[in-house]
C-alpha cells in the first residue's frame, strides 16, 4: 500500500489521518493492517522511529464499534507513564472525528483519580502494569470484556521487572483474546515470553536493531574522560543554527544531573534534564518545553530512547558509549525520524573503545572518527568511577594467605583432633543410644536384659 487512501478504514479516521499530515504509511504499518485486523496474535519487531504505535492502534480502531459499554475492550500495555500520556495523545488524534472513549493509567496519582476515570467508562485503556494490576484487584477496573492486548516495548518492561505484573494480568484476562506485542529487539525473554502466552503469533520484523538508518550521520570522537566530554559537548552546542534541538544521552541519573549542572551554566533555560528521580510533572514539562523548542537541549538517560514521540531531533550526542550495542541503535532512532537528516556524535574513552567496536560489528559498518578541536581544555578531573583504584600494601586486613610457600606446614596430629565432649561422655552415648527404628529398640531391650551391649 502506498497510501492510507488504499487501507479500508472509515472516512472518520481518513479526515484523521490527513489532519496528522500523514500520507504514506511504513513498512511496519503497511505489513500490520491486515494481520491485525484478522484477529490474529502478531508479534512485530521494528526499530524505533517506524511508526509502531500508528502501526497497531489504525486497525484496531478501524474495528472498534460504537458501543455504551462501561468495561474496556482494548487494552495497551506500556512501560512507562511518559508512553501511557504520549499514546493516550496519540489515540485522541487518531479518534478525532469518532466518539472513542479512551483513558490513561500509570503510577504516581492518587489511584482513586484513576478508578473515578474507569469508572465513567472507557473503550480503550492505556496503563503501566503496575497501577492496571492495583486497579483489578481493587476491582475498580473489570477484564471481562478486553477482547484486544496489545504490549508495547514489551522488553523494556521485561528489563524493569514487571514480568510478574504481567504474568498475574494475563491469567487475570479471559483467555480469548487477541495479542499484540511490539518491540524494538527479540531477546531471550522476550522470546520466552511469547512461548508462554501467545497463539502460533504472526511474527512481522522490519528494520531490525542494528540496521542503521541511511538518513543518519554518525560520527564518534575519542575522549579521555567525562569531564572532557562535557567540554566537547559545551563546545558542539555552541553552534545554536546547526544543533537546534538535541538529545543527550549519559549511563546514568547521577552523570545526568553533573552534565546538566554544567550546561546549565552556559546555556542557562536553554537546557532541561529528565530521568526517573525527576517528579511527574517535572518530567512531563520537560518533554513538553523539549517539543515546543522552549528548550533545545535535553540531557537524559535510556528512560528516553524509547517509545518517546519527540519532535524533529536534530541531532543526538552519546556521552556515554552504550554498554549494549543495540542501545546505541534505540538512541540514535530519536533523530532522523519521518526520513528527516538526522545526527549521531558518539564520544568513547579508552575503557569503552569495545563497546564502539561491538556497535560497529551489530551495524556492519564503521563509524566516522574525527579529532576533538584543539580549543577544548583536557581535563584531568576524574568522576568517581574513573578514578584509580588504591592498593593498601601492607594493610593485614587485606592480606590473603596461600597455602604452601616456605612457612607452612601441617597441623600437628594432637592439634587436628576435635573436641567429641570427653570418653565418659561417648561411652554414655554408645550404651543408651537412640534406637533407629521400633525394631532396633527392642532388640536393644532384649539385648539389655541378656547382658549384652546395644549397637
Amino acid at each position: 500500500m502506498n497510501s492510507f487512501q488504499d487501507f479500508k478504514i472509515s472516512k472518520k479516521l481518513h479526515f484523521a489521518i490527513e489532519d496528522l499530515g500523514y500520507s504514506t504509511p511504513t513498512e511496519i504499518q503497511t505489513k500490520s493492517f491486515a494481520e491485525i485486523g484478522s484477529g490474529k496474535d502478531v508479534v512485530g519487531i521494528a526499530q524505533t522511529g517506524t511508526g509502531k504505535t500508528f502501526a497497531y492502534m489504525l486497525p484496531l480502531i478501524s474495528g472498534l464499534k460504537f458501543s455504551k459499554q462501561i468495561d474496556p475492550r482494548i487494552l495497551v500495555l506500556v512501560p512507562t507513564r511518559e508512553l501511557v500520556l504520549q499514546v493516550v495523545d496519540q489515540i485522541k488524534k487518531f479518534g478525532k472525528y469518532s466518539s472513542i472513549r479512551v483513558v490513561g493509567v500509570y503510577g504516581g496519582v492518587n489511584i482513586n483519580t484513576h478508578k473515578q476515570a474507569v469508572w465513567e467508562g472507557a473503550d480503550i485503556i492505556v496503563a503501566t502494569p503496575g497501577r492496571l494490576y492495583d486497579l483489578i484487584l481493587s476491582r475498580a477496573l473489570k477484564t471481562k470484556h478486553i477482547k484486544k492486548l496489545v504490549i508495547d516495548e514489551v522488553d523494556v518492561m521485561l528489563d524493569l521487572g514487571f514480568r510478574f505484573q504481567l504474568t498475574n494480568i494475563f491469567e487475570l484476562l479471559q483467555e480469548q483474546r487477541q495479542n499484540i506485542m511490539y518491540s524494538a529487539t527479540m531477546t531471550d525473554d522476550v522470546a520466552v515470553f511469547i512461548n508462554d502466552f501467545f497463539k502460533n503469533p504472526t511474527t512481522i520484523s522490519v528494520a531490525v536493531s542494528g540496521t542503521p538508518l541511511d538518513n543518519i550521520k554518525q560520527i564518534t570522537y575519542d575522549v579521555p574522560n567525562f569531564y572532557t566530554k562535557a567540554n566537547v559537548v559545551c563546545h558542539l552546542l555552541k553552534e545554536k543554527e546547526e544543533f537546534i534541538k538535541t538529545l543527550v544521552f549519559v549511563s546514568n541519573k547521577k552523570r545526568a544531573d553533573v552534565l546538566y549542572e554544567l550546561l546549565e551554566e552556559k546555556f542557562k533555560d536553554d537546557v532541561a534534564v529528565i530521568h526517573s528521580n525527576k517528579t511527574q510533572n517535572y518530567r512531563i514539562r520537560s518533554i513538553e518545553n523539549f517539543n515546543a523548542n522552549t528548550t533545545r537541549i535535553l540531557v537524559t538517560t535510556d528512560i528516553m530512547a524509547r517509545g518517546l514521540d519527540l519532535d524533529l531531533v536534530s541531532h543526538v550526542i552519546n556521552v556515554d558509549t552504550p554498554r549494549f550495542a543495540e542501545n546505541y541503535m534505540h538512541r540514535i532512532g530519536r533523530t532522523g525520524r519521518a526520513k528527516a537528516q538526522g545526527n549521531s556524535i558518539l564520544l568513547t574513552t579508552q575503557k569503552e573503545r569495545p563497546y564502539r567496536e561491538a556497535i560497529e560489528k551489530l551495524m556492519g559498518m564503521g563509524i566516522e572518527k574525527k579529532d576533538i578541536a584543539e580549543e577544548i581544555e583536557i581535563s584531568t578531573k576524574l568522576t568517581w568511577e574513573e578514578q584509580p583504584v588504591s592498593h593498601e600494601r601492607e594493610n593485614p586486613h587485606k592480606q590473603q594467605f596461600e597455602k604452601g610457600g616456605a612457612s607452612f606446614h601441617e597441623k600437628s596430629k594432637k592439634n587436628s583432633q576435635t573436641n567429641q565432649g570427653g570418653s565418659y561422655k561417648r561411652t554414655l552415648k554408645l550404651k543408651y543410644k537412640k534406637a533407629r527404628t521400633k525394631g532396633d529398640k527392642n532388640f536393644n531391650k532384649r539385648n539389655k536384659q541378656k547382658g549384652k551391649k546395644p549397637f
